[in-house]
């Protein structure tokens, strides 16, 4: 509100007139006045009246109050429209406009004054007049704002229609030529992406009329964006990294951090799994199987994380089976059993993906000696002797394998040749004495007649 106004309604409350005598209503007025009725003396006669009820004093300022809050929220929504459509005009309109507020106090104050005086009655409906005009002609203003703006609306509108048909078209080409690529789909995302940000670029400065501030715009936003949104752009360069990389892709059975579980989807920010069960996964199922549950991870794991992936170049996983016997077995010949039993199993099974293993580590310069059908080792344990059974399984049939495995090996000890010589673990429980001298001794046998 200019500050011209502010002081020119403040000097009207101070104006005093003086009066000629008591119970008389004296006209005189300071020197250098004129005796003319002007606006400025009419508002000094009835700042001079005292109103004769309350009441109407009191309901005079309920209607000003409502008015002052009705001219504000006008102002504001005009302003705010004004803003949008034509700033140029709104900023000359906010120097040049009148004070709002100063002509509603003016109005109230005279509303206050009985209506005895007929040039009064004249003046306060000039001044109605007037709003009523300053109000048609601003929407009038903002109207031809609009239509001076529209052109530029609909240009920017048609470049978006543009940037729609042009990213469908590209999404075709780029599918066909580069669909058998891994990283295909980023690429196809990024140059969607990168599409979309110039349209709506090109948009805003037809609209806006000067691409300077506008990029500067961009560049404050940008600087608020980087501090308040830190963990969804490192999801994004998650999203990123893998998408070229390829630490995994939908399909892969993957361990990320707690969760371990097939991919399912993969999304500029997170990646949904269907959950596996684990010994060391606490769930509903304790092996690796599906549990049925959907868990979602944000992609900044691939940044700070550690990603295991089960089945990414290859589908193979090693996997081991311990069958204990007592110390007192013949452990060769307990080996050449189950090592024959294995490789009834997965003698034939192992050759293809010993193969393709060991061609992977020849390419990157590993040891690549493979061995093609399963292996037997022995390890010592607390009472008893460990003979354990590696094999080459696929990563989604380890339950399967090892299951039939232990069933085929159960049957195989039972048979009458083993009895005695391949003895099953069985608990055990040794007793022994020691002297006062700390020296290990036998039991005497116990005497009745002590006791």
């Amino acid at each position: 509100m200019p500050s011209t106004n502010r002081n020119r309604r403040t000097s009207t409350r101070k104006l005093r007139v003086s009066t000629t005598g008591a119970g008389t209503r004296g006209t005189s007025q300071p020197q250098g006045y004129t005796t003319a009725p002007t606006r400025r003396n009419l508002r000094t006669k009835a700042r001079r009246r005292k109103p004769a009820r309350g009441s109407a004093v009191k309901g005079a300022q309920n209607r000003l109050r409502n008015f002052r809050q009705a001219s504000i929220l006008a102002v504001a929504i005009t302003g705010f429209i004004l803003l949008m459509f034509a700033p140029s005009e709104a900023g000359l309109a906010q120097e040049n406009g009148p004070d709002s507020v100063a002509v509603v106090e003016e109005v109230a104050v005279e509303e206050l004054v009985p209506g005895d005086t007929a040039s009064e009655v004249v003046t306060q409906n000039g001044s109605t007049k007037e709003a009523a005009e300053e109000a048609i002609g601003a929407l009038q203003g903002l109207w031809e704002s609009f239509i001076f703006n529209l052109p530029k609306i609909l240009i920017a509108l048609a470049t978006l229609v543009l940037a729609w048909l042009l990213v469908r078209m590209l999404r075709a080409i780029l599918q066909r030529t580069i669909g058998k690529w891994q990283s295909s789909s980023a690429i196809i995302s990024l140059v969607s992406i990168a599409v979309w940000l110039l349209a709506v670029g090109v948009a805003l400065s037809v609209v806006a009329g000067d691409i300077r501030a506008l990029v500067g715009s961009f560049g404050l936003i940008g600087l608020a964006l980087s501090w308040s949104l830190q963990t969804p752009i490192e999801s994004f360069t998650g999203w990123l990294m893998n998408s070229y990389q390829g630490y995994y892709r939908v399909g892969d059975r993957i361990r990320v951090g707690e969760v371990f579980g097939d991919v399912y989807r993969i999304d500029f920010l997170t990646t949904t799994v269907w959950e596996i069960g684990a010994p060391y996964q606490p769930g509903f199922v304790r092996a690796e199987q599906p549990t049925g549950r959907l868990v979602t991870f944000p992609n900044n794991e691939v940044l700070t994380g550690t990603v295991i992936n089960l089945t990414g170049d290859f589908p193979y996983v090693w996997d081991e089976l311990d069958v204990g016997v007592a110390n007192e077995s013949d452990v060769p010949l307990a080996m050449e059993v189950l090592e024959s039993v294995a490789l009834g199993l997965l003698g034939d099974y192992m050759k293809t993906p010993a193969a393709s293993y060991s061609q992977l580590l020849q390419r990157a310069g590993l040891d690549d000696a493979v061995p093609d059908k399963p292996q037997v080792f022995v390890s010592m344990d607390e009472s008893w002797t460990n003979v354990t059974i590696r094999y080459l399984v696929g990563a989604r049939e380890r339950r399967k394998w090892k299951s039939e495995l232990t069933l085929r090996i159960t049957n195989e000890l039972s048979k009458p040749e083993y009895v005695g010589k391949i003895i099953p673990v069985y608990p055990r429980q040794q007793v022994q004495f020691i002297s006062p001298d700390g020296i290990p001794t036998k039991a005497s046998p116990r005497n009745d007649s002590e006791s």
